[in-house]
């Protein structure tokens, strides 16, 4: 049977289902009334899993990926790109003759659903898409979300924060490029933040992105401020930009002091708790969004506001003994390299720390990551990198961290390898000095948020 559209299942079953972007969807189809289960590999019998612990307070039923969960009433299976067809659980669907779509497949027939906004680009989505959210929000237009990061306003909850079903039009979604899937959506409104070398080379982005544009039904938004993206506007008059006069929506007069930052959009005045003129940015693509579906500017300042930020993305764990530690989900150059900058007006000293993912992806990002990283960091500030992380399956590891941390140095800046990241602190500690930010930067490893706790507690 094929899936059309979402009145065509009831019964439906994740594989892999505790990962960020299959919880976010689990959980939107379980909010609008229909029989969501799963299984995931990292849920291990009597043994505590709080993703698992979340999605079965929200009515999702969890299984081991054994196959028991997977029965004659499931009508529809739904898998992420990283399951291949070797599961045992691909094997018993196909067994029973159950359709088998992938994660992205079903979330444009969702977007179909409703007016859908599709956030795109090679950085910001979550954040651009979270800020957006609370807006709509607080514009009482009961929006949906289904995000690829939790909203720290959700999370507070006690839920994954992922996903939110409201009573509004509106769906904000993410289109993602990095599996190509950004070609599936037809959304009422695009909106394009910025396009950098990221997971595929630029001739494929601009290619996808262009499909993207295409597939827009009424409003395609894009950042003037960022070259290529801007090569694909479709009207400057409703794109953002950053202190970029062809842009209809402009921030102009920003400053950062601390981690309050200001500036102004067609003379609003609006402030926030946040870091660097990439937060500003993502800001700016939010406000022209609301503000051309009918909400008015000071609505959006207030709402910014009170914006408390999404998981891992420049999340502020405190300070201790002078020292400032920051956790982000930076992982790929631009953002790395945009996450240093943005320390930089809070201390005299960063110290950055980065755990690279996956050989092949560090070995295709190589060269950029030396260049960007060696040119963000000032004379004092420092890198430090432990050994890339391994997810698991047939990679080759033909590289290591520390040939990032030598072409650094290479370029005249303090870099350092410490191979296991249990050692950083011993290390590190000499370096700690008040007035200094201490960055964690890195990805797809699912112990990274309590290894930051547990470093900051250890301070």
């Amino acid at each position: 049977m094929m899936i059309r559209n979402i009145e065509d299942f009831q019964n439906v079953f994740f594989i892999g289902v505790a990962g960020v972007g299959m919880s976010a969807i689990a959980q939107y189809l379980q909010g609008i009334g229909k029989q969501v289960s799963g299984s995931d590999r990292y849920f291990h019998p009597n043994e505590y899993n709080k993703t698992k612990d979340q999605l079965e307070s929200e009515g999702i039923k969890c299984f081991l990926q054994d196959g028991s969960g997977i029965n004659k009433y499931t009508d529809l299976i739904v898998v992420s790109t990283a399951i291949e067809d070797t599961v045992y659980e691909v094997q018993k669907a196909k067994e029973l003759g159950i359709s088998i779509i992938k994660r992205s497949e079903l979330l444009s027939t969702i977007a179909k659903s409703k007016k859908t906004i599709a956030v795109a680009g090679t950085s910001g989505k979550s954040t651009s898409s979270a800020m957006l959210y609370q807006i709509l929000l607080d514009a009482n237009f009961e929006p949906s979300i289904i995000s690829g990061a939790g909203l720290t306003s959700i999370i507070k909850q006690g839920k994954i924060g992922n996903a939110a079903v409201g009573r509004g039009e509106w769906l904000i979604i993410e289109a993602d490029e990095s599996d190509g899937s950004v070609v599936q959506y037809e959304p009422e409104i695009g909106l394009l933040l910025n396009i950098d070398k990221d997971h595929q080379e630029i001739d494929e982005l601009i290619e996808l992105f262009t499909i993207f544009k295409n597939n827009t039904q009424s409003l395609f938004i894009v950042n003037q401020s960022n070259a290529l993206a801007k090569s694909l506007s479709a009207d400057a008059k409703n794109d953002f930009g950053f202190e970029d006069f062809a842009a209809g929506y402009s921030a102009v007069n920003f400053k950062q002091d601390g981690l309050s930052l200001t500036f102004e959009v067609l003379n609003q005045h609006f402030q926030m708790n946040s870091l660097g003129q990439h937060s500003v940015e993502n800001a700016t693509a939010a406000i022209a969004v609301a503000h051309q579906i009918g909400i008015d500017l000071k609505t959006c300042a207030e709402s910014l506001e009170a914006y408390e930020g999404i998981y891992r993305r420049h999340q502020i764990l405190g300070k201790k003994h002078g020292v400032w530690v920051i956790d982000d989900y930076a992982h790929n150059p631009a953002k790395c390299a945009a996450s240093i900058k943005a320390c930089q007006p809070l201390a005299k000293k960063v110290i950055a720390w980065f755990q690279p993912h996956g050989y092949k992806p560090t070995r295709f990002l190589k060269d950029d990551f030396i260049q960007e990283i060696a040119d963000a960091l000032r004379p004092q500030d420092e890198i430090w990198m432990s050994e890339i992380f391994y997810a698991g399956g047939t990679a080759v590891k033909d590289i290591s961290a520390n040939e990032l941390v030598e072409g650094i140095k290479a370029k005249g800046k303090n870099a350092h390898f410490v191979e296991d990241r249990n050692d950083l602190l011993q290390a590190l500690r000499p370096e700690l000095k008040e007035g200094t930010v201490l960055l964690l930067m890195g990805a797809r490893d699912p112990s990274l948020e309590t290894f930051c706790k547990n470093l900051y507690e250890n301070l």
